[in-house]
């Protein structure tokens, strides 16, 4: 934590801003989780982290002064803030909470100036908020990027939540992969059966949320579980009634949550004799992705390695984002992504990037390249989440590549 809050006071300095006020609904908000030990059960609340100081974390009703003393940050208390006097003066929002984050701020020694303002909420009040603030000389710049930059280099802590959402989702992986190696059928395009009954989408759906509930993760954003050419519309997340079919590609992408961190991985089944232009493309996405695992050291740029896998796909006939920018077909997305208290975190594949784009020890991240053809009906992706550590690149997604489910057991 101490090396997160003195980047941020960095950060703080060069924006010319004398503090961060982070704004959440809830202590689960991605802005405000980093600065926190762990899940604490909280409303509305705000944290200050003066430049150069040490954060103090604001709640607004006496009923969660246990959970808020259980983060063990600096307090302020709805006694220090006045609640009960301000709200009872104040009745709208924008109001109230205007001269609630000046009085807090005004605690914690920061006067007018330079605010970096991060977090969430509703627009229409926040705006509100700050342009009664803005009247008393406060000046407010984005402070999102601040903290989100903040967030690239994992903890330990945040590590181990991962690590436990990656194992999650990886038994979740195997208990679909034993679905479909039980399954029954009458040959190429015949219907998947287990138990005697049609094997849907909505029945493999079922099995990935038994298994997430019995970890404790949850899906906040679903999951996607697509055959065919679903699984070729990269984020089509699959229609319920479909039934599986022998010898059609089923691109299976978990990403849940456990109490604060995320994971995510992939993998792309056929049961029974895949056609030949999917077995193709699945043997491309593979070489692609034991390629990247190569090459992601530290020092790397994203972007580069996005480079590399579109010139393997190029080569191989298909297009392309930097061949055919905004192609639906062949390779149509970025390479990955950073994982953490978010899905979508540092490093960024993406072209136009700094630092935030440059691989570092303590990143975790999404390889996942794919090949989608909605034409001819199928697609691939494989998605390994990674952690670069002092040792090296290391997969938290262990599971084999595989096509054939009977693999995975």
């Amino acid at each position: 934590m101490r090396a997160r809050l003195e980047a941020l006071s960095a950060g703080l300095e060069e924006m010319g801003c004398e503090a961060l006020l982070v704004l959440a609904p809830s202590a689960e908000d991605t802005d405000l989780a980093p600065f926190l030990p762990g899940p604490a059960h909280l409303g509305e609340c705000f944290l200050i982290l003066p430049r150069g100081g040490e954060p103090r974390l604001g709640f607004l009703t006496l009923m969660e002064r246990e959970e808020a003393a259980g983060t063990g940050l600096a307090l302020l208390t709805p006694d220090d803030l006045d609640i009960s006097k301000l709200s009872s003066e104040m009745p709208e929002p924008g109001p109230f909470l205007a001269r609630v984050w000046g009085k807090a701020l005004e605690l914690c020694g920061v006067a007018p100036g330079r605010v970096a303002l991060a977090g969430h909420g509703p627009a229409g009040v926040i705006q509100g908020a700050c342009g009664l603030l803005a009247a008393q000389d406060w000046v407010w710049v984005p402070g999102n990027s601040l903290v989100f930059a903040s967030r690239k280099r994992k903890e330990a802590p945040e590590l181990a939540g991962i690590r436990e959402a990656a194992e999650g989702t990886c038994e979740a992986i195997r208990a679909v992969a034993a679905m479909l190696a039980a399954a029954s059928h009458d040959g190429p395009g015949s219907e998947l059966r287990l138990d005697g009954e049609p094997l849907t989408v909505a029945r493999v759906r079922a099995e990935v949320a038994r298994v997430f509930f019995q970890r404790g993760l949850s899906q906040p954003r679903g999951s996607i579980l697509a055959p065919a050419e679903e699984g070729a519309v990269p984020h089509n997340s699959g229609t319920p009634e479909r039934v599986l079919r022998a010898g059609e590609s089923f691109v299976v992408d978990l990403y849940p949550r456990e109490k604060r961190l995320c994971a995510a991985c992939t993998r792309t089944f056929c049961v029974g004799e895949p056609p030949e232009v999917l077995a193709r493309g699945h043997a491309l996405v593979r070489a692609a992705v034991e390629e990247v695992h190569r090459r992601s050291v530290p020092g790397a740029r994203g972007w580069d390695l996005q480079e590399v896998v579109c010139g393997l796909f190029g080569e191989a006939g298909f297009p392309t984002p930097v061949s055919a920018p905004g192609t639906t077909r062949g390779y149509v997305h970025n390479l990955g992504h950073g994982v953490g208290f978010d899905l979508h975190e540092f490093p960024t594949f993406k072209k136009a990037s700094g630092g935030e784009g440059v691989l570092r020890t303590g990143d975790v991240f999404t390889i996942e390249p794919g090949l989608y053809e909605p034409e001819q009906g199928w697609g691939v992706r494989l998605e390994d989440l990674v952690y670069l550590g002092p040792d090296g690149l290391e997969s938290l997604t262990p599971l084999p590549y595989d096509l054939d489910p009977r693999v995975y057991l």
